[in-house]
């Protein structure tokens, strides 16, 4: 945590989002579709990110509608125990999504400090 007086370098910040007439996919579904892969547990992952399970359904439900597609395969527990895994579909959109804004991060970047350099060069205007 800074301190008020300390100073925080200027950057940009840019989020990716992908709608349809809302909201569709998102840092927070990829993140979520992540912890999902890594647990092959919805329960699980959601516990891990802070999120409640009914929450982190109706986030990955809201997702498949406004995308057209399933993102999970899962299967209730019972003796051997539930579990989730990603579809193909849903390794793919995660894929995209990460190489898309990793890109989109990276021209961010190279065009703020061809537009702001001048900010933290001491160029300012006295």
């Amino acid at each position: 945590m800074s301190k008020k007086n300390d100073k925080v370098a200027l950057h940009p910040k840019v989020t990716l989002q992908l709608f349809t007439d809302e909201k569709s996919f998102g840092p927070g579904v990829a993140l979520l579709l992540e912890k999902i892969k890594e647990k092959d547990s919805i329960r699980k992952a959601a516990f891990e990110i802070g999120m409640s399970y009914s929450k982190a359904w109706t986030i990955i439900k809201r997702a498949e509608k406004n995308l057209g597609f399933e993102l999970l395969l899962s299967k209730t527990g019972g003796a051997d125990g539930g579990g989730a895994t990603l579809t193909s579909n849903g390794e793919r959109v995660l894929k995209a999504f990460r190489d898309c804004e990793k890109e989109l991060f990276e021209f961010t970047d190279s065009k703020f400090s061809e537009y702001f350099s001048w900010i933290k060069n001491s160029e300012l205007e006295k």
